[in-house]
């Protein structure tokens, strides 16, 4: 009998489409520890980012830009691997 408290699309599957499933949530898992990462990537560039704006002349920024793109690489790969780990949990 299967178990109620999978989703109907997980209760009925083959040994080989479960190692499928097992690989993608692993790699879901993986993007959310890099999103994690750089979300502490950007807090450490957000120290440095008041003082670069504040006295860096004109369009010199590179903190700044360091940082939308440390913000973004943070989303991406957040919302992509909290994609890829939906379903229920192995445990």
């Amino acid at each position: 009998m299967a178990n109620a408290f999978l989703p109907i699309e997980e209760q009925n599957l083959t040994p080989n489409e479960v190692a499928l499933l097992e690989r993608r949530r692993s790699k879901g898992l993986m993007l959310m520890v890099v999103s994690g990462q750089f979300a502490i990537i950007t807090v450490v560039l957000l120290l440095w980012l008041v003082q670069d704006v504040t006295y860096a002349p004109g369009w010199a920024h590179p903190i700044l830009y360091y940082f939308i793109i440390a913000v973004l690489i943070s989303i991406v790969t957040g919302i992509s691997g909290a994609y890829l780990r939906r379903g229920a949990p192995e445990f």
